[in-house]
């Protein structure tokens, strides 16, 4: 799982372990590491509007703050996240008017927002991640689940489809014949079969997934974080697209990052043989 330890430095005027108090999550930052953890435990982790609005600011102060080089999302107790609370939503459906009704696909999904987020985001996959919580999970860049971690487009099974990013994550990364079994059944697979067909980026033993996120995400933090971000970019940017484009795609990129302080400071360590100490300028 962990193969080949690279050391990058370590990460300049780190402060102590920030909690913030929000409604239905819990977001922390400690060494460089913004964690958001869904805190319905009871209810299935399913999201709710005070949820819904509390990621929304933890995300805007994750990206805000040069401190937070990584984002961590995960889920307190059994499950990761179950998407939306659909009797709540039958019941309001029922009750409000056709303008409440044309309002619903008006809002900026969770998927899109974390899809956007420039730093890296692991999503520590502690339990069952079903419907939009799946779609949460896809959007981030790096997938490690716990061996007890069970998945599920469960939409086909309500008449509907996935609205928030599954059709389009699905297919990318586990390709269109899987990705239509997935949602055409709305079947639920376990860890290790998400791990085979590339749902998950590893598996990891349920005691482990704390710390194994943790070591990675340290890992990243200490690394230099505008190239990450360049990095992250360009990997994005040039999907879909052919060789050609994607280098004229990281040009201007590459030139961005050659003006800045950690560039510099990339080759003055390697030729003092020591490590680096990235600052993010």
């Amino acid at each position: 799982m962990r193969g080949q330890s690279i050391e990058l430095g370590e990460i300049p005027n780190e402060k102590g372990s920030q909690k913030m108090d929000y409604q239905d999550i819990i977001y922390t930052k400690e060494a460089g590491v913004a964690t958001i953890t869904f805190n319905r435990p009871d209810n299935r982790n399913t999201i709710s509007p005070e949820m819904t609005q509390n990621i929304h600011k933890a995300l805007e102060d994750a990206a805000k703050d040069d401190e937070v080089r990584v984002l961590v999302i995960t889920g307190a107790g059994r499950v990761f996240n179950t998407g939306g609370n659909v009797r709540a939503m039958v019941e309001q459906y029922d009750q409000q008017d056709e303008k409440w009704k044309d309002q619903l696909g008006n809002e900026i999904p969770l998927t899109t927002l974390v899809h956007r987020f420039e730093k890296p985001v692991i999503a520590a996959i502690n339990g069952v991640a079903a419907a939009s919580g799946l779609d949460l999970a896809l959007a981030c860049d790096i997938r490690i689940a716990s061996d007890r971690a069970r998945f599920a487009q469960v939409f086909i099974r309500r008449g509907r489809i996935p609205p928030s990013g599954g059709t389009y994550f699905l297919p990318r990364l586990v390709g269109i014949d899987k990705a239509c079994l997935l949602i055409w059944t709305g079947d639920m697979i376990d860890a290790k079969e998400a791990e085979r067909i590339g749902l998950v980026t590893m598996v990891v033993p349920h005691e482990d997934l704390e710390s194994a996120t943790r070591d990675l995400a340290e890992k990243l933090a200490k690394g230099p974080p505008l190239a990450i971000k360049n990095a992250k970019r360009a990997l994005y940017g040039g999907m879909g697209i052919d060789l050609e484009s994607a280098l004229e795609h990281i040009d201007p990129l590459l030139r961005e990052l050659r003006e800045t302080e950690d560039y510099k400071e990339g080759a003055r360590a390697f030729v003092e043989k020591r490590q680096p100490i990235f600052k993010g300028r």
